[in-house]
């Protein structure tokens, strides 16, 4: 694996040069280097960073509602280095998609651990909810074939066994799949009933 791209958030430019200085010595390529009244979104879109290091003394709202912006539509690992350590300025932090918060700010010899911790941790969390959206959509999927058995059935008059064959031979037939084929069949009857 290459370096990973780096884009620094942060207010003071003096500090921003030191913290781009370390990270090039521990291997990392910094792409930019924003402030944090920058449109975060709209520059991870275009830059597409592996990792996000924001530095502030001591995140606000306004911050932090760009952090949860970027997780929501552009998900990477947010390491956050700042002096506040107020428990529900953490909490705040970690719900807005900070993979790793650090108090007492950047320190060059932390730099490798906590990237390498944020970026496991981030990975761990994207394999969570990936696993946690696949049961959703099995669950999901699951009510849409119930229902267009529950249709065939009342329509055929015949068991659950049968109606899911019509289903899966109906599939079969126009080369769909099976699930596809149970929305057409709740989408008919709906369209039928009005």
């Amino acid at each position: 694996m290459g370096k990973l791209n780096v884009t620094i958030v942060d207010d003071d430019s003096g500090r921003s040069i030191i913290l781009e200085r370390a990270l090039k010595d521990a291997g990392y390529e910094v792409v930019a280097i924003l402030s944090s009244h920058d449109n975060l979104l709209m520059h991870i879109e275009k830059i597409q960073p592996d990792v996000i290091i924001v530095d502030l003394e001591s995140p606000n709202r306004d911050s932090l509602e760009s952090m949860r912006i970027v997780t929501q539509h552009n998900p990477k690992p947010i390491v956050m280095f700042t002096n506040e350590a107020d428990d529900s300025m953490i909490s705040e932090a970690i719900n807005a998609g900070v993979s790793a918060y650090v108090v007492d700010g950047f320190n060059e010899s932390r730099i490798k651990p906590i990237m390498d911790v944020a970026i496991a941790r981030f990975r761990e969390f994207q394999a969570l909810r990936s696993e946690l959206q696949k049961t959703r959509d099995t669950l999901e999927e699951r009510k849409i074939m119930d229902r267009a058995k529950g249709i065939v059935m009342s329509q055929r008059q015949c068991n659950e066994d049968e109606a899911y064959k019509t289903i899966r031979s109906l599939a079969m037939d126009n080369n769909k799949r099976i699930i596809e084929v149970a929305e057409q069949i709740i989408s008919i009857t709906g369209a039928l009933k009005n």
